[in-house]
C-alpha cells in the first residue's frame, strides 16, 4: 500500500500535476515508521531506500514551466544528494543480509542511476541485470517494460523493440501509454522518425496526465517532417 501510495505522489496518473508531493512525502514519513519498527526487514529498509533514492530526482523531473524533463536529461546536481546517501546506505545493508527481495532490487537499480554522474556513465549492463533478477520472481507486465528498456540501453533499441514485440499482447500493457511512449523512444534511437511520431501520438492519446500528455505531443511535433522555404502547401 505505500508502495502504490508513494507512486501516486510520484507520478500522478491524472491531472494537472506530475507530483503529488503530499502523497510522495507521506508514504515515506511511513516507510520510516515501518523500518524503525522492523528493523532487521531488509524489506522493510529496501522499500524505503526505493522511495528516497526515487524520490531524490523529483526536484529535476519538471522545469520551471511545469514540463517533464526525462532521466538523460536532468540536471543532476537537483537531486536530493541527502536521500541519495541514506538510500545507498540502507541498500547497500540490506543486501547484505541475504537473497534480495523485489524491494531491495528496485532499491539497487534506483541507486545505480543516481549514483551515475552522467546519463552516458550509467551501468545498463548491471541494471539489465537485475531487471532480469527481478523477473524471476514476479509476472509484473512493468518489470518487463523496464527490463526491455535497459536491454535497449545496454545492447541497442533493436534488442529492446524485440522485447517490446513479445509484452505487445499482454493485455495489462495493451493500453498503458507507457507501452507506446517506450516503442517510440526506441523506435527514435534507431532513427525510425516516422514510426517514434505516431507512437509518441498513440502515447499521448492513452496518457492521463496533463503533463505528460505535454510532453508526449512535444516529443511528436519534434519529430515532424520539415517542409522546406518556398515548397508548396503539401495540403
Amino acid at each position: 500500500m505505500l508502495y502504490l501510495i508513494f507512486n501516486e505522489g510520484y507520478a500522478s496518473t491524472s491531472g494537472p500535476d506530475l507530483h503529488r508531493a503530499e502523497l510522495a512525502a507521506e508514504a515515506i514519513r511511513l516507510a520510516r515508521v515501518v523500518h524503525r519498527l522492523l528493523p532487521d526487514d531488509p524489506e522493510a529498509a529496501g522499500l524505503l531506500a526505493l522511495m528516497l533514492l526515487t524520490d531524490a530526482r523529483r526536484p529535476a523531473r519538471t522545469g520551471r514551466d511545469g514540463a517533464l524533463v526525462p532521466m538523460a536529461e536532468q540536471d543532476r546536481t537537483l537531486w536530493n544528494a541527502a536521500f541519495i546517501a541514506e538510500g545507498v546506505e540502507l541498500v547497500t545493508n540490506a543486501l547484505s543480509r541475504g537473497a534480495p527481495g523485489p524491494y531491495q532490487l528496485q532499491a539497487a537499480i534506483a541507486a545505480l542511476h543516481d549514483e551515475a554522474p552522467t546519463a552516458e556513465e550509467t551501468d545498463w549492463p548491471q541494471i539489465t541485470a537485475l531487471y532480469e533478477l527481478l523477473m524471476r520472481g514476479t509476472d509484473n507486465p512493468m518489470i518487463a517494460l523496464n527490463h526491455a528498456v535497459a536491454v535497449a540501453m545496454a545492447r541497442g533499441p533493436g534488442a529492446g523493440l524485440d522485447l517490446l514485440d513479445g509484452l505487445a499482447g499482454d493485455e495489462r500493457l495493451s493500453g498503458d501509454h507507457r507501452l507506446y511512449a517506450v516503442r517510440a523512444h526506441l523506435l527514435e534511437m534507431s532513427g525510425d522518425d516516422e514510426g517514434a511520431r505516431t507512437a509518441y501520438k498513440e502515447a499521448a492519446e492513452r496518457a492521463m496526465s496533463l503533463p505528460q500528455q505535454r510532453y508526449l505531443h512535444a516529443r511528436a511535433a519534434r519529430l515532424e517532417p520539415d517542409v522546406p522555404d518556398g515548397d508548396p502547401d503539401p495540403a
